[in-house]
């Protein structure tokens, strides 16, 4: 991942101590306004086209000795730079190419820290830089976030563990709407939060560059505010019972982090979003974390696989047993190369959950590596945490010996300082070993995918896996997603289930599961929700009896050269256009309001296009699972006329053509 400079950086740097009441700096296009308090404490203000909206809100850190990193008024020296770069991504989730356009202030206080600003024109950021020679114990970070007005907010409450405490939690809970003061010290929210404001920018809370530290929560004082909280540092584990073992912490520290002295801190991400459809947009979080790690990433193959978890391998129309063995597999394999995917999962089950080397006696996997190699599909390999950790240089030598260039880590379910690292050190070894990653039971990328670009997606998301055993993964669940949660980062939610049903006759049945909304409400969620490997949960069986569909979602990319996100409004629609190469696809997504859209192509080339379009059938408001597919004519100058049923979504393939 590099950076091309278009300008040289001004600076203006002063070097003698001063005191100062208050640094403003600008975004580029002057609409924000950052107003930094450097007084007897450190605080920051936030202004849009010079109305405030957010008030002046205390930011430091504390040291376990007392000592208190707030700037205290005493400034040694201040620079200001002026950033107009690209970040050109090798894992492109949303554009190739990353217009990066800030203005920093950075500012060195007396004592050993530094704080630095950055401006963008669509929202604000933060960070400590310290300067110490020896390591450091964080008591505690303040981070405050004061609100003018008692705005409406989107947030994930933890929801506590049994026998675990708060801090235990698998990132997935669905978003609830209230006012800011309904959120007391009782709760405990993860990021991202959006801030809802009903006049004015819409604000979303949230982090980037999280690395030897741990993830940011919220809490509320029951007024109009907001303030960071952080998971203190794990003293004693003990490990659980059950099929799936993980660390439960049993006692933490009165601090929450130990860390070199001289270091950055992680990135206090403020998106600020003057309509809706600026936030799935938005990939500041991205540009913010650090630069990749990974040299030469060209070995990087992202795309589209299978995953049979969520159906529980409930397959027909065979002539053998279903199951978690070699037969099933290379069923999937066969699926897979039918209809352009380049991977299959082997999830859960496939060796001993607690030894990666004792292998499920139903699978051969010497038969399946050889099988798959022979069809050009890729195997991709599930792994418990705690077991992977144990067993990782041994596991990815073998992994790499059966073809296998991706796996999945799962149940960590926390973010403290020891977690967090834990994602560093399985990111790097599998970069070694050229395997990529993902993250599941885990918390918001974070831009950890910046910074590792094998780190391909993870999980931090209510998806499909909850049709098995809820009712929550409902249509405005989904259309709050592309605003809130998917700013974070990519996300794992695994679409295209094939069992489609309405509010009335959707339940949660293991083994048949299925989901509510239409058919292309899933078909859409590979091109809006973005996910450089998408997994398909749907039953195979059933997409082979319909091979036209399975074909378009099998043509659909998973990474791309431009977004644009034409409409959108948040918990209720989205139209999302994404391009590669000479081709366009359009994904639509409704809540249960059916909807009737008129959209136009202008950002298309000159030239024609054969369009292929699936769309809700007639019957789809009481038989979700009724869908069209034609194919059309359409160029520069069509408007594109889309219709959703209630819980409803919308596909286009766009295909340019000679003539």
């Amino acid at each position: 991942m590099k950076m091309v400079f278009f300008f040289i950086f001004q600076q203006m740097a002063v070097a003698l101590s001063f005191a100062v009441d208050t640094i403003d700096i600008l975004s580029p296009d002057k609409k924000i306004r950052v107003r930094i308090e450097a007084n007897t404490a450190l605080r920051y203000s936030i202004s849009y086209e010079n109305k405030i909206v957010l008030e002046s809100s205390a930011i430091g850190l504390v040291m376990v000795n007392g000592r208190s990193l707030s700037g205290n008024g005493a400034i040694k020296k201040m620079t200001r730079s002026y950033i107009d770069s690209i970040i050109v991504s090798p894992v492109p989730e949303k554009r190739k190419n990353i217009p990066d356009h800030f203005n920093e202030l950075s500012i060195l206080f007396r004592q050993p820290v530094t704080i630095v600003f950055r401006v963008y024109n669509d929202g604000v950021a933060y960070r400590f830089v310290t300067h110490f020679n020896d390591s450091i114990k964080v008591k505690e970070e303040i981070a405050e976030f004061n609100f003018p007005e008692n705005h409406p907010v989107y947030f994930s409450q933890v929801v506590k563990k049994e026998n675990a405490d708060i801090f235990h939690t698998s990132f997935e809970e669905p978003y609830e709407l209230k006012s800011l003061d309904s959120i007391t010290p009782k709760n405990l929210c993860f990021t991202p939060t959006l801030i809802a404001a009903r006049t004015g920018p819409k604000i979303v809370i949230t982090e980037s560059d999280l690395e030897d530290y741990p993830g940011m929560f919220l809490t509320g004082r029951g007024d109009r505010s907001l303030k960071g909280v952080f998971a203190p540092y794990p003293l004693e584990e003990k490990i659980t019972g059950g099929e799936f073992t993980q660390a439960i912490v049993t006692k933490r520290a009165d601090y929450i982090a130990i860390s070199k002295g001289n270091r950055s801190f992680p990135w206090r991400v403020l998106m600020i979003a003057v309509t809706d459809k600026e936030l799935p947009a938005n990939d500041l979080v991205f540009r913010l974390a650090s630069p990749s790690r990974v040299k030469d990433p060209g070995w990087i193959q992202p795309g589209k696989g299978t995953d049979e978890w969520i159906i529980g391998i409930n397959l027909f129309n065979i002539s053998f047993k279903s199951g978690v063995n070699t037969a099933t597999y290379k069923y999937y394999i066969d699926f897979a190369k039918r209809f352009g995917f380049n991977r299959i999962m082997m999830d859960a089950g496939w060796s001993d959950y607690k030894d990666l080397f004792k292998i499920n006696p139903a699978i051969s996997m010497d038969e399946l590596s050889a099988y798959a190699r022979e069809k050009g599909i890729r195997l991709s390999m599930w792994t418990l945490a705690m077991t992977l950790d144990k067993q990782l240089e041994a596991a990815l030598v073998q992994f790499k010996k059966w073809g296998v260039d991706f796996i999945m880590t799962d149940f960590m379910e926390r973010d403290d300082q020891p977690m967090v690292n834990f994602y560093h050190r399985v990111a790097e070894a599998c970069a070694r070993h050229k395997i990529m990653v993902m993250f599941h039971g885990a918390f918001k990328t974070a831009g950890f995918n910046r910074t590792w670009p094998n780190a391909v997606t993870r999980e931090g998301v209510l998806g499909s896996e909850y049709n098995i055993w809820s009712e929550k993964a409902t249509p405005e669940h989904n259309l709050l997603l592309p605003f809130i949660r998917m700013t974070a980062g990519p996300m794992d939610y695994e679409p295209g289930i094939l069992d489609n049903a309405t509010a009335k006759t959707f339940r949660p049945v293991g083994d048949k599961v299925m989901a509510m909304g239409t058919r292309c409400h899933q078909a859409a969620m590979f091109i809006v929700y973005e996910s450089p490997i998408q997994l398909f949960a749907g039953n195979p069986s059933q997409g082979l009896l319909e091979p036209a569909f399975m074909q378009l979602i099998g043509s659909i990319p998973t990474t791309w050269d431009t977004t644009i996100v034409i409409d959108g409004r948040l918990g209720d629609y989205i139209v999302t256009a994404r391009k590669k190469g000479n081709d366009w696809y359009i994904g639509s997504m409704t809540d249960w309001t059916a909807r009737e859209l008129s959209v136009e192509l202008s950002f298309l080339e000159d030239g024609n296009y054969e369009a292929t379009v699936c769309e809700d059938g007639i019957n789809a408001d009481r038989y979700p699972s009724d869908y069209t597919l034609q194919t059309k004519r359409m160029t520069k100058g069509t408007r594109l006329s889309i219709r959703m049923a209630p819980g409803g979504g919308h596909v286009l393939r766009l295909r340019k053509t000679s003539n």
